[in-house]
């Protein structure tokens, strides 16, 4: 017996060693001095060199004081049942621990957190004494050494909990005292910091995952607008704060929200339904929730009677129980669930299927859970006592047969997380073999965790091994020491044949099955079927997806998606808006936004971008080009006409007498503004734009020049023969050339200082939003300042033209200049209303220079 008491400096830090030291006195007082001791609760127990610990939920949790329900929970029963299947192979495998027989110590959470914990202290009590073995000495100086069963001897290791908010309470407790735990299903995503939980691990992954699956398949339905549901407890709690968190980055809005409590009756169920009746365009429901609390959601559904169903989209807390729908098939109908990718362990099933009460004395809740599977009672009233807790048989109820079996006909089907279960049991198994490799054998002849064969099947319970291979070292060594350097590093592939293995936050790979809840072709049956996976991305066939009451894919959005050409306007949740058209001219930038295509642009009809605008300009083959062009043809070819036959007669007296220089000159002028006709017609380019202000702006001025001349000539030899007989000065046709000339520069040097002032190019002309014209860069004022001085020329000679009306006869020619001058003032004075009237009409701006040059013909 040990007699003295020594902790060494080295066994714990120092916040660790004053907690355990803490917890280590608290305990001791709980239990020794008297205190009211730990519950004392039935449990499994079955000794063992090494004792891993196990928490399942066995029952339901129950209402009121009771921790426990009355009713056995089936999946609690078989990941039980699959703990002690997974321990039997590895007991009875030669190739793993040879020599070392595992036990276990497993007890009952009810389901509830708070139970759970205080059902977690009976570990930490039969651990006390070995966190490590090293702190003890015996008088006769020997090792102290612990008996081989399993309710004082320590646990090594805990398989569990379930529910993610039990798993939380324990592995705070547990790692105070380094003990690693391992969760065949708890998924919160707070349990993977490992400044919290340092010595947590688990065979499933964290709820992050799951999050992700749950919105990608709400995308996939093109679901913008949904409600939630989930339970009160870090699974519930954790899981859909990572869900609410992807979907508003992904865009899909949350409806209403609702919290089911852990104490919630009919009432609080019915107002959650109610809740939901309020956003009636929410017709998808996400349920992140226990499954009792999924059971009792749809029965409130039920109860409400829903004229449009809700469509359920479901986490792993659902998955894929059958039990959990017993009567409510028809309003899970359709329902979508993910659950966790497992294979069946068919060996498991060949194990639950030889199991009977006699047979399975070892776990005192199997009596429960036969009666509850076959609804029958067990011959013996000790049951009815100890678990029904009722003195009585219920006498409506048959007594099971011995020829009972479990199979599938009765109801059976394996657990989803069974796979998980065994997983965890192995995991420990694999790194206590390393463990043991390590500290208490000089050389591993072992194959390796990788390279393991299972063996074959065996179930029996092997006798513990009085010769125990187990040292010393092996059991005193440091929990978390072993969690970090071994469990965490363990890597194999398990009895289904897929592998396992850790991350450095000490989480399983993820992998999900996409559920449908479907009805069986011509059966009033239902099943399971599944309709995709997800493994880092989402493959869903959406042709095998049936709804509940929709042959087709039902809408679960606020607003229905606006129409092309228009925009959302935001109404209360970002996912409700009303539809605003565009004006005609903008283009749908984003969902809320409206622009404008800019001048020049119009947009599609989809109104999702722009295009050019055709971009107009007088064209050789239009109505208003033609016509122009055969009168400017017909006056270049009359043109020509009368100047050969001017050069024909050069030296007759008739050409002499009308002044062949300034013939020549008004006949050039009339040719070239003719022939402007082709520069305005043509399309704008710079060249064309030159030739446009030269051929109207001195184009006039040699015909206006010309004749003002020719007036002035005439006007000044009458005037002056009536008052003397000198003969005039400037009057010959070189000084008449001579002042044509100059006129004309005049015109050319202000057609010059307009180029200066203002370069020639071209521009576009908006008239309106649907067109562009394309023009020469002339602005309308200075394009009539430009023809100021034309306009100058015209007044004077039409002056002159007055003056020189009642000439002879014989110098009849100065009527008709006076008929053209009068006619050209007319022209030019209705041209001024006109082209500024017709702004819009780059075709029509064009007519008055046909005018003009009929003007000029005339003459």
């Amino acid at each position: 017996m040990c007699e003295v008491f020594k902790m060494k400096s080295n066994v714990w830090d120092a916040p660790i060693g004053i907690m355990l030291m803490l917890a280590t006195c608290w305990l001791s007082q709980l239990v020794i001095a008297g205190s009211t001791p730990v519950q004392d609760t039935v449990s499994v127990s079955l000794p063992g060199d090494i004792i891993l610990g196990g928490l399942f939920p066995v029952h339901e949790k129950g209402e009121g004081a009771p921790p426990c329900g009355p009713k056995v929970y089936n999946r609690g029963v078989q990941r039980l049942e699959a703990m002690l299947y997974a321990i039997d192979r590895v007991n009875n495998d030669t190739n793993i621990l040879p020599g070392i027989t595992i036990g276990v110590h497993i007890l009952d959470t009810c389901s509830r957190d708070t139970y759970a914990l205080n059902q977690s202290l009976q570990f930490v009590r039969a651990s006390l004494n070995n966190l490590d073995t090293s702190v003890f000495e015996c008088s006769d100086t020997s090792i102290p050494q612990l008996r081989k069963n399993a309710t004082s001897g320590p646990v090594f290791g805990v398989i569990g909990g379930s529910y993610s908010s039990v798993s939380l309470q324990v592995a705070n407790l547990l790692r105070l005292f380094h003990i690693p735990q391992i969760s065949p299903a708890s998924t919160a995503k707070t349990l993977s910091d490992k400044s919290r939980f340092d010595l947590f691990a688990r065979t499933v992954p964290p709820d992050t995952f799951q999050s992700v699956a749950l919105v990608d398949i709400i995308k996939n339905f093109n679901w913008s607008y949904v409600s939630t549901i989930h339970s009160e407890g870090s699974y519930g709690e954790y899981g859909i704060e990572a869900f609410h968190k992807e979907a508003t980055e992904r865009h899909v809005c949350i409806a209403a929200a609702e919290k089911v409590p852990s104490a919630a009756d009919d009432k609080v169920f019915d107002a959650i339904i109610g809740k939901l009746l309020k956003k009636p365009n929410a017709r998808g429901v996400i349920l992140f929730t226990r499954a009792e609390d999924a059971r009792r959601i749809l029965l409130a559904a039920k109860r409400a009677n829903l004229s449009q169903p809700f469509h359920w989209v479901a986490s792993d807390g659902w998955g894929k129980q059958q039990k959990l729908l017993e009567g409510l098939e028809d309003i899970a109908e359709g329902a979508i669930t993910v659950e966790l990718q497992s294979e069946i362990i068919e060996d498991f099933d060949r194990y639950m299927m030889q199991l009977t009460p006699s047979s399975n004395k070892r776990n005192p809740w199997f009596a429960e859970y036969w009666e509850d599977t076959f609804n029958c009672v067990l011959p013996s009233s000790d049951n009815d006592i100890t678990h029904k807790g009722d003195n009585t048989i219920d006498k409506d109820k048959l007594v099971c047969d011995d020829t009972f079996r479990l199979s599938d006909k009765v109801g059976y089907e394996q657990e989803s997380k069974t796979q998980f279960v065994v997983d965890a049991v192995y995991a420990f198994a694999h790194a206590l073999h390393n463990l043991h490799s390590d500290l208490c054998t000089q050389n591993d002849q072992s194959m390796g965790p990788h390279h393991h064969q299972h063996s074959e099947t065996v179930w029996f319970r092997k006798p513990a091994d009085r010769k125990s291979q187990a040292c010393p070292n092996m059991a005193s060594y440091d929990g978390k020491d072993f969690y970090n350097n071994y469990l965490l590093n363990v890597s194999f592939v398990d009895l289904a044949g897929s592998e396992v293995k850790f991350d450095r936050q000490g989480d399983g790979l993820a992998r999900y099955d996409i559920l449908n809840y479907q009805r069986l072709d011509n059966s009033s049956g239902y099943q399971y079927k599944v309709i995709g996976k997800w493994f880092n991305y989402l493959e869903l066939n959406l042709d095998s997806v049936v709804w509940n009451k929709a042959n087709e894919m039902p809408t679960s959005a606020c607003s229905l998606p606006c129409e092309a050409g228009m925009i959302k306007k935001q109404q209360g949740d970002t996912c409700c808006w009303i539809c605003d058209s565009c004006e005609s001219y903008e283009y749908v930038y984003d969902e809320l936004t409206c622009r404008d295509c800019g001048p020049g642009f119009w947009p599609y009809p989809d109104k999702l971008s722009c295009f050019a605008l055709n971009i107009e300009y007088m064209r050789w083959n239009s109505l208003f080009a033609l016509v122009p062009l055969a009168i400017a043809i017909f006056g270049i070819t009359m043109t020509i006409i009368v100047i050969v036959l001017f050069a024909r007669n050069h030296d007759t007296p008739l050409v002499r007498a009308s002044g062949r220089e300034l013939s020549y000159t008004l006949l050039f002028g009339i040719l070239v503004c003719y022939c402007n006709t082709f520069a305005l017609i043509a399309k704008p380019t710079i060249g064309s734009c030159i030739l446009q202000r030269f051929g109207i702006g001195v184009g006039f001025s040699i015909i206006y020049s010309a004749l003002l001349t020719k007036t002035n000539r005439i006007s000044r030899i009458f005037h002056s023969a009536s008052k003397s007989a000198q003969r005039l000065k400037y009057i010959s046709p070189q000084s008449q050339v001579v002042i044509t000339t100059s006129l004309i520069a005049i015109q050319v040097l202000i057609t010059m200082i307009w180029m200066i002032v203002e370069p020639p190019g071209t521009r576009f002309y908006y008239p309106d939003r649907t067109e562009v014209i394309l023009k020469c860069k002339i602005q309308d004022m200075s394009f009539l300042f430009s023809q100021l001085y034309n306009m100058i020329l015209i007044t004077i000679c039409t002056v002159y033209a007055i003056k020189t009306r009642k000439i002879p006869e014989n110098f009849n020619e100065s009527k008709f200049i006076g008929f053209t001058m009068y006619t050209t003032c007319i022209i030019w004075l209705a041209f001024v209303p006109i082209y500024f009237g017709t702004g819009n009409s780059y075709e029509i701006q064009k007519k008055p220079s046909k005018s003009l040059h009929c003007a000029s013909r005339l003459a």
